[in-house]
């Protein structure tokens, strides 16, 4: 009897060793992804307001942002020499979040996620990578993406179609 209450006792010990953990990792999987919405919520409020070293600062000194041309696939520092006149003339761009999603892997110190965003452009979408690296998030790649109905795809293609093979002429053999 006395080896059943131990058994007992030390099986409700597991369980509720186990229900803590995992309600430990909900709250820091919840604590992780608000720390990361307010970056990237932040972030493009940095742009919103040109300034320069809110926005770049939340950028891995490594990273990647790929804009809505073909031609817009840059490191850190293009993307710091492109934006830059933008930032200096007190405007830079102003997306405003309509809805994100955000992920964590298991080790909680990499993240991805997607956005809808309302843009001068109309409707875009982003998407991106981040590291968490020393505590500190950063973004590590971003991607943005215009939106394109797709019953009004075929005339985006026609619209684009010069361009595009004048574009993809660099990459024939």
């Amino acid at each position: 009897m006395k080896k059943i209450s131990v058994l007992i006792v030390l099986s409700l010990v597991f369980i509720q060793s186990c229900t803590n953990t995992k309600e430990h990792q909900n709250t820091d999987e919840n604590s992780a992804k608000k720390e990361i919405n307010n970056l990237l919520t932040d972030w493009h409020l940095g742009a919103t307001n040109a300034d320069y070293e809110a926005y770049f600062s939340k950028m891995d000194s490594v990273s990647v942002f790929i804009g809505t041309d073909a031609s817009e696939n840059w490191n850190k520092k293009e993307f710091e020499t492109f934006s830059k006149p933008y930032f200096d003339n007190g405007k830079a761009w102003d997306f405003k979040t309509l809805e994100r999603n955000i992920y964590l892997n298991n080790s909680g110190d990499f993240a991805w996620f997607d956005e809808l965003l309302n843009t001068w452009m109309g409707t875009c979408r982003g998407s991106g990578v981040l590291e968490k690296k020393s505590g500190t998030w950063k973004i590590k790649h971003y991607v943005l993406s215009v939106t394109i109905p797709n019953d009004d795809i075929q005339k985006v293609i026609k619209v684009t179609r010069e361009k595009d093979s004048i574009f993809l002429s660099k990459f024939k053999q």
